[in-house]
């Protein structure tokens, strides 16, 4: 760790502790060349894999479009915004832990599926309809039947 007074390289851990909610250690350094001291903080970095959308293009995982598109399929349905927010936080767990670097908006999609199938039927076909592009009322037919299959 560089040293912010004089950009010496080496510095010394003279003292170390973790945080009230321990996700985060504070270590507090001294210079080995200017003796001045300093303190860091050191945390797990957590990143969201890469979004690849069906053009091929990639983008930043956004849980803004989730809670979007969510809302958007669950419009005037007796669902509240705390199983909103619950179904948001479970997908996102999904892809921390999947540990994966990229992966397909389809995938996204299906996750998204498998939560509105246990909170709303008439949310999941509405979501069904535009993810999947129905271009006719037989796959409504078939989406509502497949429901019904469902344990």
């Amino acid at each position: 760790m560089k040293c912010p007074f004089c950009q010496h390289p080496d510095t010394q851990v003279v003292d170390t502790r973790l945080s009230e909610e321990h996700n985060s250690i504070r270590r507090r350094r001294r210079c080995q060349s200017c003796d001045k001291r300093f303190s860091t903080v050191e945390a797990v970095e957590m990143r969201m894999p890469l979004i690849i959308k069906r053009s091929g293009e990639k983008v930043m995982f956004d849980p803004a479009k989730l809670y979007t598109s969510l809302n958007r399929a669950l419009h005037k349905r007796p669902i509240d915004s705390e199983t909103v927010e619950d179904t948001v936080a479970a997908i996102e767990s999904r892809l921390y832990h999947l540990g994966v670097k990229e992966i397909s908006s389809q995938a996204i999609g299906e996750m998204i599926l498998a939560e509105l199938a246990h909170i709303d039927e008439v949310a999941y076909v509405r979501f069904a309809s535009v993810y999947k592009s129905f271009h006719d009322v037989s796959e409504f037919t078939q989406v509502i039947a497949s429901l019904h299959k469902k344990p």
